[in-house]
């Protein structure tokens, strides 16, 4: 696997799109060993798209887009808004709120990112929130979403490492709620020091937080009907997805009504151009995963991480390190991809909840979206609010340590991640 890692880091030097490189570093594993028949290329880019649980991936994309363009995502933004808007920095706050209520709709980080700045981002520049401090936290609070289901890197997870999405799922509600409160008071103590001062001087009465959680019940009740309908067997994880899109439609159409026949052709042209980009991932990163069992990295790799120690809690901090640096240079996806395979046998080897590692490894992998050098969600949003990369990614710096601060409780008190799962679904 020497020729295809090096292959395909000097790809990604030259430019090559994610893909491409790890279908033709794949590739090359096998014109290194000849005795393997060529067709099994062909073979695993088909069957690694033959997954009945990966289904849930395209069927989720499609209810997240549907709810953006439902009207559900601008209730969620007046309910947030009402519930911090006498807190020091309220517009970052009521990003760090919808991030936590856009985890149970959109399901992806980079799209929540994307999609604060283009609300929330001329209004905050309008009340002078520094363009990069703006940048900095509509990316962040993205992470959130990494947590809270339905999370599309723990479907990702759950399907190549084989463990539970439900239990997944359930798992993510504490760890995002968590981080939630911790960029939150982060926020609070970042818009101080630089006099964003709060919209009101009280909080909001109880019959405006009433009135507004009426008008965004239906958004709400979605992660809660999800993680119900699975643990009682209503629905799998991919059947979860389809009821997510008819969700989606009949809010849209019935209860909001603005589901017309233009937004939903729209809706699935933009769909369309994201499950593209995710499958082609998934279909190519086959190729490059059959060569990882056939040379036994994962048994390898977890001979030599035990050889180091035992310990589960130190284990995690070694493998979290990797992680961050993995982090900087390759994609979320790829990352859960490739080295879920690999990573997983070793958490298992030394003791690891799987559900606790998938809520840690995948935290600490999205985080990779807002770190330079190949942060998609950094310069996603320095675009989008007019400002440079670097200075985002100084602002960030608060914000990245708050992060890393849930993670390192999440891996030291376990039944932080674990609680809820143990309660819904038994030990």
């Amino acid at each position: 696997m020497g020729v295809v890692v090096i292959v395909f880091l000097g790809l990604l030097l030259l430019g090559m799109p994610v893909a491409f490189a790890i279908g033709i570093s794949g590739t090359m594993f096998f014109f290194v060993n000849p005795e393997i028949p060529l067709s099994i290329v062909v073979q695993k880019v088909v069957s690694s798209s033959q997954s009945f649980t990966l289904l849930a991936i395209p069927l989720f994309i499609f209810a997240g887009n549907l709810m953006n363009n439902t009207g559900i995502t601008s209730r969620l933004v007046k309910l947030a808004n009402v519930l911090t808007g006498h807190m020091y920095g309220n517009l970052g706050q009521v990003s760090c709120v919808l991030s936590t209520l856009m985890g149970g709709v959109s399901g992806s980080a980079n799209a929540d990112a994307a999609m604060e700045c283009r609300v929330l981002g001329p209004e905050m520049t309008k009340r002078g929130y520094p363009r990069p401090y703006s940048a900095a936290v509509n990316g962040v609070t993205s992470l959130i979403t990494a947590t809270i289901p339905p999370s599309m890197g723990l479907i990702i997870y759950g399907s190549v490492g084989e463990v539970s999405i439900g239990r997944l799922f359930a798992g993510g509600f504490v760890p995002g709620f968590l981080m939630m409160a911790v960029l939150m008071l982060t926020i609070r103590i970042t818009a101080k020091k630089r006099g964003l001062t709060p919209e009101r001087t009280k909080p909001a009465s109880f019959m405006d937080v009433c009135r507004a959680a009426v008008d965004g019940f239906w958004a709400l009740l979605f992660p809660i009907i999800l993680i119900v309908g699975i643990r009682f067997g209503v629905f799998t994880a991919s059947e979860s997805g389809a009821f997510a899109c008819v969700y989606a439609i009949f809010v849209g159409t019935v209860i909001y009504k603005e589901l017309t026949l233009k937004v939903f052709f729209s809706t699935l042209k933009d769909t369309a151009h994201d499950i593209g980009v995710i499958m082609i991932l998934v279909s190519l990163s086959g190729i490059f995963g059959y060569g990882i069992v056939y040379d036994q990295v994962p048994q390898a790799m977890a001979g030599f991480l035990v050889s180091i120690t035992n310990n589960p809690v130190l284990m995690q901090f070694i493998i979290i390190l990797l992680l961050v640096i993995c982090g900087m240079f390759i994609e979320t996806t790829v990352i859960a991809l490739l080295l879920t395979p690999i990573l997983l046998p070793v958490a298992r080897a030394a003791g690891v909840d799987p559900v606790q590692f998938g809520l840690v490894m995948m935290t600490v992998t999205t985080m990779g979206i807002m770190t330079p050098p190949v942060g998609i969600a950094l310069y996603t949003t320095s675009s989008i609010m007019g400002c440079k990369p670097e200075e985002t990614a100084k602002q960030t710096v608060p914000f990245i340590i708050a992060v890393v601060c849930v993670v390192v409780l999440c891996v030291c008190f376990k039944d932080l991640v674990l609680f809820i799962p143990n309660l819904v679904f038994g030990k």
